[in-house]
This record gives C-alpha cells, structure tokens and sequence, in this order.
C-alpha cells in the first residue's frame, strides 16, 4: 500500500472503531457512505489497527431504519414475481438481504481481532460490495414506485451473527459458506425467471451480484481453511460438524455446484452437501 502526505495533528482512523460506527449506523444512506469512506480511508492507507482498550460489544441488534418490519419468515406474504408489485417485494427481499450483509461484513472486522492483515481487508471490501449492492437494488426500487421499507422483512441473517460471535471459524463456516452461499444456488433461477419477464435492468444488477457473492463465499472458504490449518483441524469435517450443530445437518437444494467450486468448495465437500441436501419447504 502507498502512503501518502498527511497534514501536521492528522489521527488515522481505527478499523474497529470505522466497523463499530457502521454497524450502529441505523439510515441505510448514512451506512452505505461511511462504508464507502472507510474503503477510501483503507486505500489511502489512513486505517490503523491498533486495539482498543475494550473488547467488541454484544450487538444483539446492529442499526437499522423503523422500517421495514421484521416478522417471522412463515410470516411474509407470498407474491407472484409476474406482478410489479410482486417484482417490487422480491427486490425488496434481496435488499434486506443486501442491508444484512453489509452489517455482517463489518461485524467479522469487528468482533474478531488478532486476525492477519489481509483478513480485515477482505471484509472491508465484502462490506463495501455489499453497500454497492444494496445501492443497485433500492435504486431499482424506485424505479418500480417502491422503497426499502415498503415490505415486511425477516431477520435471520443477523441471528446466525449471534449465534457465531463466540468463534471466527464458526464464523467463516457458517454465514458466508452456508448462508451466502445460498445465493449462489438461487440467483441463477432469479435471473432466468426475470429474463423472461423482459425486465433486463434487474437482471443486470442479480448478474453483478451473483459474481460478487462468488467471491464473497470464496473469501470466507479461504479464511476457513486458514483457521483450520492454525488450529490443527480438518476442513471437511469440521464444516460438516459445524452443519450439524447449527443447521440439525440440514442444507437445502438446488446446489449450484459449478459456483460455488469457485468459491471454495472441494469435490468431497460438494459430494457430502448433496446427501444432506433437502428440497426447500
């Protein structure tokens, strides 16, 4: 990284204090700059990484807007994608999924420290993608006469953050390769069934996504397996006992197994997710 001049009294920013304020941040336009700032202040080499005197917080609830209102996922409405509002509320779904995925991003910089370097790079860059992201499809929104906000939302992405704030392998095992990496298996349905509707800008903004996400899942694969091979452990076993603790061994088809081997996946993992792999209710 090349430095640059700095004027006399200048203080870097912190990582951890830039990911802290992030996740606090409750308007999706306010997260979404700072986000973008910190990336700028990261490649301008003005972040430092020196510790705080505290730990992280328990963060049960990152920041997030009035609306929309969360409920539980048997609690969203179903709406044919055919329709306009049913294309808005699907849009809508991908959003918050989007929103999630930036304070997620920022809660692996934040939460787990004494990690390498390049570890909070790669989820710097994470969170700004996925703020890029949820920039594309709020304005794709709007294009439709809708907003984020518009429709009920659930929440279980920020759960699983919870429930793997103990552990950065759990981590890395359970939100990006499980969770993330479910996007991977949809989107290219996604994107075929807008097609069809004719409706190319939203099927412009899924296909950047899609690659995005690709190396996104791939990311948390490789910090995975580093963490497996510092801590003396086997990859595959450990993702499959990781399922099984937290999933009840469950993962659900279809599985895109051409992405997601470029996100990470070995044969053998691929081989072993296709037996657990249920039909979605």
């Amino acid at each position: 990284m090349t430095a640059v001049n700095r004027p006399t009294g200048f203080h870097m920013r912190n990582i951890f204090e830039c990911a802290r304020e992030c996740i606090a941040t409750a308007d999706p336009d306010r997260k979404c700059l700072l986000t973008r700032e910190a990336q700028q202040a990261w490649q301008e080499n003005v972040i430092d990484f020196s510790m705080p005197a505290l730990g992280p917080d328990d963060i049960a609830d990152p920041g997030r807007p009035a609306k929309p209102q969360l409920v539980p996922p048997s609690q969203l409405p179903r709406r044919k994608l055919g329709s306009g509002e049913g294309r808005a509320a699907f849009l809508h779904a991908l959003a918050h999924i989007e929103f999630n995925a930036i304070n997620l991003a920022w809660d692996a910089v934040y939460r787990f420290r004494d990690m390498p370097v390049d570890y909070y790079s790669d989820w710097l860059g994470v969170a700004a993608d996925e703020a890029r992201h949820f920039a594309l499809l709020r304005e794709r929104l709007r294009d439709l006469d809708h907003d984020y906000g518009d429709f009920p939302a659930h929440d279980g992405l920020w759960d699983m953050a919870v429930r793997t704030a103990h552990d950065v392998l759990a981590r890395m095992a359970l939100v990006p390769r499980v969770l993330e990496a479910r996007g991977l298996d949809v989107t290219p349905s996604m994107i075929s069934r807008l097609r069809q509707l004719g409706d190319m800008e939203s099927v412009r903004i899924l296909d950047i996504i899609l690659q995005d996400e690709i190396g996104h899942v791939e990311c948390g694969s490789r910090w995975f397996k580093h963490l497996c091979r510092e801590r003396g452990l086997e990859p595959l076993p450990t993702f499959m006992t990781l399922i099984d603790e937290f999933l009840q061994g469950r993962v659900r088809r279809p599985l895109n197994l051409e992405a997601r081997i470029k996100a990470g996946f070995c044969d053998n993992e691929l081989e072993l997710l296709k037996t657990l792999a249920m039909e979605p209710a």
